[in-house]
């Protein structure tokens, strides 16, 4: 009989936990063991299958300043003075163009390694940050989940694996990532980048993380446990439980994790150089966490700055210059230690913004807009069709694509994942990208 002890021995987090966890996470790590120990073939890991890297761009980032119609009149119409010229543009094809400031995107493009979706959006779309995010981190259209679509592949497709089985590098847990089971792990990122470029010392970063992500006396107060909550009361973790457990959890998770993590990534060096933005360093750990072989199978990282009303064209064209800069970095980064062909990276946004350019030279909240899904496994091309510019919904672009139907994709060619009607909460049919 495998006891409390052999199994904690056991796993792979195991080494840094003690024997003071909470009840609730104690039975968790006792049904992870007994589900592994029970399967005579153990599910795909991150260490010898694919990898997803989901991409978010906060905000909403505007599609049509990113790929760019630049054949079609009504265009300029809208955007007499942001809209971008041909001779800024990389051609692709059917009368489209990629924003200049993104020349490696480009060349993956031309080397079919990149897939452009064109027009990605939902039925009755929301022009609000947190509930489009919502939308598009459970993919339930009526905002009323309260798992997120990676949460649900993690149970329903991840049964027995350790929590790193999804890691985010974003300060709290993405509601992607809220899961019934295994809701991941979240760490903030740029001290542990700052310990590992430094070759700081582990033991010292450790405790810095162990005080990092303990609860404090102030989110524990008055109540015994109340914290604020989002609109509709909806928060990433484990749907549940009460919120003083969602607080132990998150801190015994961070704190399990963080060793493995930083002793993991600490091993890797690579010839390639990253840029300083947090972005290039929140994938220059995942670089290194890959090559360390982690058993994550998605990690989630975040590129800011998106919400772009005023004063448009040098700041989107800088947040976009990052972007390729550091996917840039980061598929070299892979090629040199022979992973490219085992990693494909998905962006997506809340929103796109309004065709019409604004009083204060910027864009506001519009609907559809497109993704990017790149790497070696993509079948790279254009998809979907280009919205309307003659056609418009309210001054916004309609969505071809249901952002779900890439979803799809993902979960089925890539991920390889059971139940996709499940996790989606519907029949979507992928659109070929992998």
């Amino acid at each position: 009989m495998k006891t409390r002890r052999d199994f904690v021995k056991s796993a792979v987090l195991g080494a840094s936990a003690t024997w003071t966890l909470p009840g609730f996470v104690d039975r968790t790590f006792a049904q992870l063991g007994a589900e592994a120990a029970d399967r005579s073939v153990q599910f795909a890991s991150g260490k010898d299958d694919t990898i997803l890297v989901v991409l978010q761009l906060a905000g909403g980032n505007d599609g049509l300043n990113t790929l760019v119609p630049f054949e079609d009149d009504n265009y300029y119409k809208y955007r007499p003075n942001i809209g971008k010229r041909k001779k800024d543009l990389m051609t692709l094809a059917d009368g489209v163009g990629l924003n200049d400031s993104m020349p490696f995107l480009g060349s993956m493009f031309k080397d079919g390694e990149l897939g452009i979706v064109q027009g990605v959006g939902y039925p009755n779309p929301n022009r609000s940050h947190f509930v489009s995010t919502s939308i598009w981190e459970t993919a339930d259209t009526s905002n009323r989940s309260n798992t997120g679509w990676l949460g649900r592949y993690f149970d329903n497709a991840c049964k027995g694996l350790d929590p790193t089985v999804g890691i985010s590098f974003n300060k709290s847990t993405p509601e992607s990532f809220g899961a019934m089971k295994n809701p991941g792990v979240s760490l903030s990122s740029p001290e542990l980048y700052r310990w590992i470029h430094s070759g700081g010392d582990l033991a010292r970063a450790e405790e810095f993380f162990a005080e990092l992500n303990q609860p404090s006396g102030d989110d524990l107060a008055n109540d015994g446990g109340s914290i604020d909550m989002p609109a509709g009361g909806k928060v990433g973790g484990v749907v549940g439980e009460s919120n003083l457990q969602f607080l132990e959890r998150v801190a015994l998770d961070a704190r399990l994790s963080s060793k493995k993590i930083l002793e993991v990534a600490s091993r890797h060096k690579t010839s390639v150089k990253y840029e300083g933005t947090s972005i290039a360093r929140n994938l220059n750990l995942v670089s290194r966490m890959i090559a360390g072989g982690m058993a994550t199978r998605v990690y989630y990282v975040s590129h800011g700055g998106f919400d772009t009303h005023t004063g448009q064209v040098n700041s989107h064209d800088r947040l976009l210059g990052q972007l390729d800069s550091a996917l840039k970095s980061f598929f070299e980064d892979l090629r040199e230690q022979g992973n490219d062909k085992r990693v494909v990276l998905m962006t997506f946004s809340e929103f796109g913004r309004r065709v019409a350019e604004n009083d204060s030279g910027g864009t506001d909240h519009g609907k559809a807009s497109c993704m990017f899904v790149a790497g070696g496994g993509v079948k790279g091309g254009l998809y979907g069709k280009y919205p309307s510019l003659s056609e418009l919904s309210q001054g916004d672009l309609e969505h071809s694509v249901d952002f779900r139907s890439v979803y799809a994709d993902i979960l089925g060619s890539w991920l390889r994942a059971p139940g996709i009607r499940e996790i989606l909460g519907g029949d979507y049919n992928g659109i070929g990208l992998l």
